[in-house]
C-alpha cells in the first residue's frame, strides 16, 4: 500500500498539490467556524458539585455570567440612568442595584446595613450594581453585551467580574496570535536558512507545513470549540514537532537520487523509507500528547486531540505535499545551494567520549538536584494574573476590592423550603468565617417578618426561583489564595450541616477544585506519558534496557527545565508543568530516539563501538542541533511578544526544554550508550545483528561519517584504552578492518557519483 502510495505521488506531483490546496478551502472555513473558549474554569468535571451549582445559578438565576459595574462619584440619578441604559442592551437580563428593592429617593444613610454595604463603598463615594447576562459569561452574546457597556460608561465608570476579564483576554489573544505566529515563523526560516543547504528549501518545507497546520486548525471544527490555550499554542508546537519529518525526507531523497534514473524513482524510496520511520517516531509524541486525554481537566484532552491530530497531520503532509513540491522545484532547490551554518560536534564528542566515565557520573548525579528543585516550581491558579495588570478588568478588579472589600464572590444555592429560622441561623455562622464582609439572601434583605409571597416576582426571582434559593458571599479574600481555599472548606461545613444537599459555587469555590483536580491529573498524566513510550520504544527496539536510557534521559531534561523556574524565581501557570512533562518528552524523545537507532544501524554495519559511537554522535547531533534550533526560536518567539501570562510562560518552558533535551542528549547519551552497550546486547533482542546489504539504510553522508570514523580512530582508540573495553576491541579487530575497507569503497563510490553528476 506504502508503496502505491508513494509511486502515485512521485509521478503526479501537480495532482497532489492542487488536491492539497482545494483541501484548505474547507479548512479555511472550518477555521473561521470554530469557536474559541476563553473561560478556563468550563472544563472542569461535571461531577464536582460546584460545576453543578454553577449550571444551576445559570439556569435559575443568570448569575454564571456576571459582571460588576462601579460608577465613582456619581448621584444616585446618574446611577439609575446608566442601569436604564445597561438593562436595553441585547444580551443582558437584568441590572441589580439599590433600586430594584428600595426607593432611591430613600438616603443611603437610612438604608439597612445590608444593602448600604452590598451596593455603596465605605466612604460612599462609589456605588456598584450587579449585571446579570443571559448567556454564558464567554458566548458572543454576552461579548457583545459587555462591549456595548463599556460604550456607555463614562469615564468615572469600572467594569470587573469574570465575563469582563473573559471579554480583555479574548480581545488580547485575538490581536497578539496573528503576530507572533508571524514572528514565530520568521524566525524559523531564519534558522533553516543557516542550517540548510538551499535559500529556497527552507520556504518550500514551511508552506508545506502551513498546509498541515490549516488542515489541524480546519478540522478543529468538529470538536464545537477548543479553548483559547491551544488556539494559542497549537500551530506553534505543531510547526516544532513536525519540523524533523521534513528535514527527515529532504535528507533521504538526496541520498537516493544517485541510486535511481530519474528523481520520481528516488522520491518514490525516500517516501517509502521516510513514511516508515517516522511513523514510529511521530508515535511517541502522539502518546505524549494524548496522555493529556486522561486529565479529569479536560483542557487537556483539549490541548492533547488537538496536537496530537497535529502530528499525524503533519506526518501525512510531509509525505504527500512536501515530496511534490520538492520535485516540482528540485532544480531552483539546486540552483540557490548554499553551505550550511551547521557547526561541526567532532571536537566536542570527541572530548566527551574521552570522558565518557566521567560524564556518566555527572549525568546520574544530576538527577538528585533535579528531582529536588523541579519539586520546589511555584505554580498560580488565578486567572487574572495570566493578563496585564494594567488592563480595565484587572484594574477594575483592584477598584473593586479596595472600595468594597470584594476580592471573591461565592453562592450558596439550597432548598426554598428552608424555613426563614434556619437560614437566619445559617447567615449568622457563616458571617462568622474569617474573611467573610456580607451574606446577603432574601431574609436578611427583606428580614423575616415579610412573607416572601407579597413580594413582586422580580424581586423575589433575585434569590429564589424554582424550588431554589440563593445566597451571595462576599469575600475579602482573592481567588486561589491559601485564605480562601480555607475559608471555602470551613463554608462547605458550615453550609452542609443546614442543608447536606446545597451546591456551593463560585470562582473561588471553582477554582479551588480546581487546584485539587489538577494536583491528581499532574502524576496521572506524568506516569501515563512516560509509560506508554517507554512501552513503545521497548517495542521498537525488542529491549528493555534502551528504552530505560532514553526516557532517564528526556526526564532529566524535564526535571531541569522545571528546576530553572525555581532558580529564576518564577512563577508559573498551573497547567505548565504537565504540558511540558507530556509536549517535551513526547517531542524531544525523537532526539534520544534518532541516537539510540543510529548506533544500532552501526554496529549492525559491522563497526566497532568506538567508531559506530562516534559516527553517531557526531552525525546525530547536527540534526538535533537543527530541530532543537527551530523548537527554541518559534516558541520564544511567542514568549518575547505574547502578553498573556499562561502562554508566555508555556512557551518559554518549552523554549528551554528543547535546547535543555538537546544538551542532553549531545553531551551525556553517546558516553551513557557507549557505556552500556554490553548491557545493552544481553537485554535486547538482535542489537548486534548485521544488517542485510539490501535493506542497510547509508546516510547521505556516509562517505564523510566514514573519514570522520578513519580520522578520528586514534582518539577513539586511546579513548578505547582508558578501560577494560580493549579485549571487546581486539576481538572485533577483523569486523573493523572490514568496516573501514568497506567505509573506503563507499568513499570512491561516492565520489564517482559527485563525478557523474
Amino acid at each position: 500500500m506504502t508503496q502505491v502510495l508513494a509511486k502515485w505521488i512521485s509521478k503526479h506531483p501537480k495532482t497532489v498539490i492542487l488536491i492539497a490546496t482545494l483541501l484548505l478551502i474547507p479548512s479555511i472555513f472550518g477555521y473561521v467556524k470554530t469557536k474559541i473558549n476563553y473561560d478556563i474554569l468550563t472544563y472542569l468535571p461535571e461531577k464536582l458539585d460546584s460545576v453543578k451549582g454553577e449550571r444551576i445559578l445559570d439556569e435559575n438565576f443568570n448569575d454564571a455570567a456576571m459582571a460588576m459595574l462601579i460608577i465613582k462619584d456619581g448621584t444616585p440619578l446618574d446611577a439609575q440612568s446608566l442601569k436604564k441604559t445597561v438593562s436595553k442592551i441585547d444580551g443582558v437580563q437584568q441590572v441589580l442595584w439599590v433600586d430594584s428593592l428600595v426607593d432611591i429617593s430613600i438616603p443611603k444613610e437610612m438604608l439597612p446595613d445590608i444593602l448600604s454595604s452590598v451596593f455603596y463603598s465605605a466612604d460612599g463615594t462609589s456605588t456598584m450594581m450587579m449585571v446579570q447576562f443571559k448567556e454564558g459569561g464567554s458566548s458572543e452574546s454576552t461579548m457583545g453585551a459587555l462591549r456595548e457597556i463599556r460604550a456607555a460608561m463614562t469615564a468615572n465608570c469600572y467594569m470587573s467580574g469574570l465575563s469582563a476579564i473573559t471579554l480583555d483576554t479574548k480581545d488580547l489573544a485575538d490581536a497578539q496570535a496573528p503576530i507572533y505566529i508571524a514572528i514565530a515563523v520568521a524566525l524559523a526560516l531564519a534558522v533553516l536558512m543557516g542550517t540548510m543547504n538551499s535559500f529556497l528549501l527552507p520556504f518550500v518545507v514551511l508552506v508545506s507545513l502551513g498546509y498541515a497546520i490549516v488542515y489541524n486548525m480546519g478540522t478543529n471544527v468538529m470538536f464545537g470549540s477548543i479553548s483559547y490555550i491551544t488556539q494559542c499554542i497549537a500551530a506553534i508546537l505543531q510547526l516544532g514537532v513536525t519540523m524533523d519529518f521534513s528535514v527527515f525526507l529532504i535528507d533521504r531523497f538526496e541520498e537516493e537520487k544517485p541510486k535511481h534514473a530519474t528523481k520520481a524513482e528516488a522520491m518514490e524510496s525516500a517516501i517509502q523509507y521516510t513514511f516508515v520511520s517516522l511513523l514510529g517516531s511521530s508515535l511517541t509524541t502522539v502518546f505524549g500528547f494524548l496522555a493529556l486525554c486522561f486529565m479529569q481537566f479536560t483542557l487537556g484532552k483539549d490541548i492533547g486531540i488537538v496536537m496530537a491530530k497535529g502530528v499525524f497531520l503533519g506526518l501525512i503532509t510531509v509525505v504527500t505535499v512536501l515530496p511534490a513540491f520538492v520535485l516540482l522545484l528540485d532544480r531552483a532547490i539546486h540552483k540557490t545551494a548554499k553551505k550550511s551554518l551547521v557547526p561541526s560536534f567532532a571536537k566536542l564528542n570527541g572530548f566527551l567520549l574521552k570522558h565518557r566515565a566521567v560524564v556518566a557520573i555527572i549525568f546520574v548525579l544530576l538527577f538528585i538536584p533535579a528531582v529536588i528543585c523541579q519539586g520546589k516550581m511555584a505554580v498560580y491558579y488565578d486567572m487574572t494574573q495570566s493578563l496585564p495588570q494594567d488592563m480595565s478588568s484587572v484594574e477594575s478588579l483592584a477598584k473593586l476590592k479596595e472600595e468594597f472589600n470584594m476580592a471573591t464572590t461565592h453562592f450558596v444555592i439550597f432548598d426554598e423550603n428552608m424555613s426563614s429560622e434556619a437560614v437566619n441561623s445559617m447567615t449568622k455562622d457563616i458571617q462568622n468565617i474569617d474573611g467573610i464582609n456580607t451574606v446577603i439572601s432574601l431574609d436578611s434583605i427583606i428580614g423575616s417578618g415579610i412573607p416572601k409571597e407579597v413580594l413582586p416576582d422580580e424581586v423575589r426571582k433575585i434569590c429564589a426561583n424554582s424550588g431554589y434559593q440563593l445566597m451571595m458571599i462576599n469575600s475579602e479574600y482573592s481567588t486561589a489564595t491559601d485564605e480562601l481555599n480555607a475559608q471555602v472548606d470551613t463554608l462547605k461545613e458550615t453550609v452542609r450541616k443546614y442543608s447536606p444537599t446545597a451546591f456551593i459555587t463560585g470562582e473561588g469555590v471553582l477554582t479551588k477544585d480546581l487546584i485539587d483536580v489538577t494536583n491528581d491529573d499532574f502524576v496521572l498524566t506524568d506516569i501515563l506519558s512516560t509509560a506508554s513510550i517507554f512501552i513503545l520504544i521497548a517495542i521498537c527496539f525488542k529491549s528493555v534496557s534502551v528504552p530505560a536510557i532514553l526516557v532517564l534521559s528526556i526526564e532529566l531534561a524535564i526535571m531541569l527545565n522545571k528546576s530553572c523556574s525555581f532558580f529564576f524565581g518564577s512563577v508559573e501557570p498551573f497547567i505548565a508543568p504537565t504540558i511540558i512533562g507530556c509536549v517535551q518528552l513526547g517531542a524531544t524523545v525523537d532526539y534520544s530516539l534518532l541516537m539510540a537507532t543510529r548506533f544500532k544501524e552501526e554496529l549492525g554495519r559491522g563497526r566497532t563501538k568506538a567508531e559506530a559511537i562516534k559516527i553517531t554522535a557526531n552525525e546525530s547531533s547536527r540534526s538535533i542541533f537543527q530541530s532543537a534550533a527551530v523548537f527554541f526560536v518559534a516558541t520564544f518567539g511567542v514568549y518575547l511578544t505574547c502578553d498573556i501570562s499562561i502562554v508566555k510562560s508555556i512557551c518559554l518552558m518549552l523554549a528551554r526544554g528543547s535546547l535543555i533535551s538537546a544538551v542532553v542528549i549531545v553531551c551525556f547519551l553517546p558516553s551513557v550508550l557507549s557505556l552500556c552497550e554490553g548491557v545493552i546486547a544481553k537485554t535486547s533482542f538482535g542489537w548486534r545483528k548485521k544488517a542485510e546489504a539490501s535493506s542497510a539504510p547509508v546516510a547521505a553522508d556516509e562517505s564523510a561519517a566514514a573519514d570522520s570514523a578513519e580520522s578520528g580512530s586514534t582518539a577513539g582508540n586511546e579513548a578505547e584504552g582508558t578501560d577494560a573495553e580493549d579485549k571487546e576491541q581486539s576481538a572485533a579487530h577483523d569486523d573493523g578492518e572490514a568496516a573501514k575497507t568497506d567505509s573506503s569503497d563507499n568513499t570512491n563510490q561516492t565520489e564517482r557519483n559527485e563525478n557523474h553528476e
